[in-house]
């Protein structure tokens, strides 16, 4: 894996040896774990309390790019101790295929934390999908008239001022060669070569790479066809590329891809930072080969796989995780379980925010002062500082305001209800499908310790723990692949 390390102290009483014991904590984490060090971002003097924090944002905006795979700090108050904060910010990173991971604290964080963020994230998009209805509604009339319904737009095309494609004459002609030069034989890396040289840019000002060009080529209104969901008209927008070469496009990238690859796709590990070997602690990472005609999928320990000394054997990756997958289902559909974890979020969700009391006592102190700003001008004090003065307090105080409004719309109305419906919710998911099994593993599962003869579970909520020996999971119907 490729991770970066994210280092900060606040204004109070830390100092720079703190970024310098953070930092090498978490290279020595990197190290015993086989993960690749990209980058360091470090925030000096600024508190967690805040998320203005320049590296911070800086990170959450490289995590785009697609360069790193998790996010290494000390300890996770590092990240963020508002728990809004903390799930917000790693549903981007999640979405972005990034993980964050405390290089001191194997049990990621406090008995609800994740179960929490994982609730939020649920109930956010719980909203999202109501509201989505309602917005759909609106983009359904625009797909009719064949208007632009926002999203990236196609370089080559551009928006006028009632919302219809037009072609760009600035870029058209780029998009055009691109097609001619790939189905007269140019390579993909020639055609992204090409393009950068003649500064062409994406919507975002960014240079142009292989997948743009990929997605460009495979796009269907570069012949004027618009697409919305099940709506499609062939001629719904101005057209950039003649069909009859579209389609030679079409089928040389069909021809290309039925070619052995340069780079075989994997599956996704759904246990990565999660499995740990029971022997030496370290994370247990995916691996493959190929025997008989076949790819072989399964976890290592990273210290085996660096020869450090550990003797862990690898774990076949199907069988374990569908073990988990099977330990989760036993969670989600204990009634009892479900009703004490409600009460368990209830309770986390009702405790008093760590930003709100700091913002009402400056809010306080700012109307102090402006009383006695007010005070002095009364018994005739008034000079052009005074003024200036009184301008930036009222100003402050406006801030404020809007500031506490914020964070209290951020606690969101829940009640036991609606979380014991969100948890039974998770029963209907398809264990087959992809998203939902990482849903589940990312919603439950803490830590896992694999052992010769034993599995610790840790759960993402109190007191949450259980050893599975081989010998229950020889009796149970897992036990196909044991002896392998």
């Amino acid at each position: 894996m490729k991770g970066v390390i994210y280092a900060r102290y606040s204004s109070d009483n830390q100092r720079e040896k703190s970024i310098e014991g953070q930092i090498r904590e978490c290279k020595a984490f990197a190290e015993k774990n086989d993960i690749k060090i990209v980058e360091t971002y470090i925030d000096r003097a600024f508190s967690v309390r805040t998320d203005r924090r320049p590296d911070f944002q800086r990170m959450i905006k490289d995590s785009e790019k697609n360069t790193f795979d998790v996010v290494l700090v000390w300890k996770l108050d590092r990240f963020a101790r508002n728990r809004y904060d903390s799930a917000h910010y790693k549903s981007i990173l999640k979405r972005n295929g990034v993980k964050v991971i405390s290089a001191t604290e194997i049990i990621s964080q406090g008995a609800e934390g994740i179960l929490l963020e994982s609730l939020l994230e649920g109930y956010a998009e719980y909203y999202s999908a109501e509201l989505s209805e309602k917005v759909t509604r609106g983009l359904t009339v625009n797909a009719l008239k064949c208007k632009y319904n926002g999203g990236t737009l196609p370089i080559g095309y551009m928006i006028n001022s009632e919302q219809y494609f037009q072609i760009d004459p600035l870029t058209a002609p780029a998009v055009l060669d691109a097609f001619k030069h790939y189905a007269d034989g140019a390579s993909m890396r020639e055609i992204t070569d090409e393009m950068n040289l003649k500064g062409v840019r994406t919507k975002r000002g960014g240079k142009i790479s292989i997948n743009s060009v990929t997605r460009m080529l495979h796009n269907r209104k570069y012949i004027g066809e618009y697409r919305y969901n099940d709506i499609v008209h062939p001629n719904g927008i101005p057209a950039i590329v003649p069909e009859d070469l579209f389609n030679r496009v079409q089928e040389r990238m069909v021809a290309n891809k039925k070619a052995p690859a340069k780079h075989k796709a994997e599956d996704e590990y759904l246990l990565t930072t999660k499995l740990f070997c029971g022997k030496c602690q370290c994370y247990m990472v995916g691996e493959s080969g190929i025997g008989r005609n076949k790819v072989h999928r399964y976890y290592k320990c990273a210290s085996v796989k660096n020869h450090k000394g550990c003797d862990k054997k690898t774990v076949k990756k199907d069988w374990i995780e569908n073990l988990v997958i099977k330990v989760i289902k036993d969670i989600i559909f204990d009634d009892n379980l479900i009703n004490d974890l409600a009460d368990t979020l209830i309770e986390a969700l009702g405790k008093e925010s760590t930003v709100l009391p700091l913002l009402k006592k400056q809010l306080s102190d700012v109307e102090k002062s402006i009383d006695n700003m007010l005070n002095a001008i009364q018994q005739g004090i008034f000079t052009k500082s005074t003024k200036v003065t009184l301008e930036e307090l009222e100003q402050q105080k406006s801030d404020l305001s809007v500031r506490i409004m914020q964070e209290e719309m951020v606690k969101p109305p829940i009640d036991k209800d609606k979380i014991v419906f969100w948890l039974t919710r998770l029963r209907k998911l398809d264990t087959t499908n992809l998203e939902h099994r990482k849903r589940l593993v990312d919603s439950f599962i803490n830590a896992i310790y694999l052992f010769d003869d034993r599995i610790v579970f840790t759960f993402n909520y109190k007191d949450g723990s259980r050893t599975i020996t081989f010998d229950d999971i020889e009796n149970s119907d897992l036990c196909s692949d044991l002896t392998s």
